[in-house]
């Protein structure tokens, strides 16, 4: 048997957390519904406080708890629907407990949309295309929709890509409505069998557009949509795959090097401006850079906020700079706010 190399910590913690994810979405053990009981908003104001290359995020409220179940929670998404309200995934959310939420930012409010007995979902994004919500299911390589309200679930794609099934991480919509997936294949082994993978809007075409990345999982286009920020989550690097005219990668190279310490690189948002927003899993904090790769600034938890060692993900309000972060650890899963450099698109939906 092949002696892996050890991965930091941070992989580990990943990796475990969608396997134990995957773990009870098989078993379907648990049977309640409903949106998540006794929490409550703690009316933090929103805003932020900066200091040199430093942004302090307020807290909005707490959107879960750790589960019992799978002894952890595991915030990703976020997403605006044009309507205002703010989709989130709970990862590891056991089977009937809420695996799609849906936060009303100004009432502080959250209330469950969608729940099932198998799905392990990394990511939410809305299609340009049909308005649907699309989640990424890990655990089952999976790609599924669901209607705003959160009734109507479909598979949109499953099966294998080139001879391999994918574990899809994190989605983002070309103009016209095409997926571009983080496959995140080889994390669990530690291997950099990573991908880049295209599929047309019906779901019946899936095509590699890169190979060999070392566990994929922030992906978004820049501003002008002319290529695709991805991050690599086990070497800690941002990478670039500029598109030709017809959704090709036309080049590729390592543009950002993220010195993350214990931390790594999770999901990615971009503003109006070309600004990368790079979470963190490992650290409740995200790092900003703009698009030559300078480091602008880092958005921070304050020190006082325990149990919380990620946030993984964005959104920024369209058309405004609240920005929108989730964090979580075990504490729980929180929405914290801070004031973003630029504005709003539709690439400010992280994953």
């Amino acid at each position: 048997m092949r002696r892996l190399p050890p991965r930091p910590r941070a992989a580990r913690a990943k990796a475990g957390l969608l396997a134990i994810a995957f773990a009870f979405a098989i078993a379907g053990c648990g049977t309640e519904s409903g949106a998540p009981g006794g929490l409550s908003a703690p009316g933090a104001t929103t805003g932020t406080t900066a200091t040199t290359g430093t942004i302090r995020a307020q807290k909005v409220m707490q959107l879960t708890r750790t589960h019992e179940e799978t002894g952890m929670t595991l915030l990703e998404g976020p997403a605006f629907h044009p309507d205002g309200g703010l989709f989130v995934v709970d990862v590891t959310a056991p089977p009937g407990k809420p695996k799609v939420l849906r936060v009303d930012v100004r009432r502080k409010t959250v209330r469950a949309v969608h729940t099932d007995g198998r799905g392990a979902y990394t990511s939410a994004q809305f299609s340009p295309y049909d308005g649907r919500l699309y989640l990424t299911d890990y655990a089952h390589g999976e790609i599924v929709s669901l209607a705003p309200d959160g009734g109507d679930l479909r598979t949109f794609f499953a099966g294998e890509v080139d001879g391999a099934r994918m574990n899809p991480d994190d989605i983002a919509f070309d103009e016209k409505g095409h997926l571009y997936v983080s496959d995140s294949r080889g994390l669990s082994e530690g291997a950099a069998h990573g991908r880049v993978v295209r599929i047309d809007r019906e779901g019946g075409k899936a095509t590699v557009l890169a190979d060999g990345l070392a566990a994929t999982n922030g992906i978004s286009f820049d501003e002008a949509y002319r290529g695709l920020w991805i991050s690599e989550l086990t070497e800690n690097r941002i990478s670039y795959l500029r598109l030709g005219e017809g959704g090709e990668v036309a080049s590729r190279h390592t543009a950002i090097r993220v010195d993350g310490g214990i931390a790594q690189t999770d999901s990615i948002a971009v503003d109006a401006d070309g600004n990368l927003y790079q979470g963190l899993h490992g650290r409740p904090a995200i790092v900003v850079y703009d698009r030559h790769g300078e480091r602008l600034a880092t958005v921070e938890v304050p020190a006082r906020a325990e149990g919380l060692e990620s946030a993984t993900n964005v959104a920024i309000t369209p058309g405004g700079t609240k920005a929108y972060m989730t964090v979580s650890g075990p504490g729980g899963g929180y929405l914290y706010t801070f004031d973003a450099l630029g504005k709003g698109t539709r690439q400010s939906n992280g994953g």
